[in-house]
């Protein structure tokens, strides 16, 4: 009974730890986007970005981490016997690399908050489609464990994961490119109707 509590509570865990770090990378993308704000409204953007960061990294996003985690190694300690699957291995080194993105994204925070970070808003999306593939990973070797499909259902199943990362992406340039030509039409029209008016 204590490896289904622990399972359970792993399972909120990651469903925590996810949702923190889906938004988190959407908030650093708000924030570098601020920028080109005009002030006072730059200001404002950063600060309450910054607050918002600090609060979902360290209130939500780290507690459902250390959750998942501590809650894995309950399982595991309850049943060191699933070591010894191939499946699970390939889904610990994938959550390795979750925890690098994890604490990478707390780098991140630092860098924005003084002004550092160097990432494009367009950089910081591809980067927020880093845990979606992970997570579509880590659950199928959840769910099929050593008969991991490799036919052509899962491919497609893949393909349109990857379909879907590339859609949001292109929204996305387009959403930028009509703000640019707004902008630039808004610049342009006061100087046209002085131009008529001299």
């Amino acid at each position: 009974m204590a490896y289904y509590w622990f399972k359970a509570f792993h399972i909120i865990g990651v469903v925590v730890w996810f949702a923190g770090l889906f938004y988190l990378v959407r908030l650093f993308i708000y924030h570098v986007e601020a920028q080109a704000e005009p002030e006072p409204a730059r200001s404002i953007l950063k600060q309450q970005y910054q607050l918002m960061e600090k609060r979902l990294y360290h209130i939500i996003t780290m507690p459902g981490m250390v959750v998942t985690v501590a809650m894995a190694a309950g399982m595991l300690i309850l049943q060191p016997a699933l070591l010894q699957d191939g499946w699970l291995h390939a889904k610990l080194g994938l959550v390795a690399l979750l925890l690098v993105y994890h604490f990478y994204c707390g780098r991140l925070l630092k860098q924005l908050e003084q002004g550092e970070c160097r990432w494009s808003g367009q950089q910081l999306r591809g980067l927020n489609e880093a845990p979606t593939l992970l997570l579509v990973i880590i659950v199928m070797l959840a769910v099929f464990k050593n008969s991991f499909p490799t036919n052509a259902a899962t491919w497609l199943i893949v393909g349109l994961v990857v379909f879907m990362l590339a859609t949001i992406q292109l929204y996305a340039k387009k959403r930028r490119l009509d703000k640019e030509r707004q902008q630039s039409e808004a610049i342009a029209a006061p100087r046209a109707d002085q131009a008529l008016q001299n």
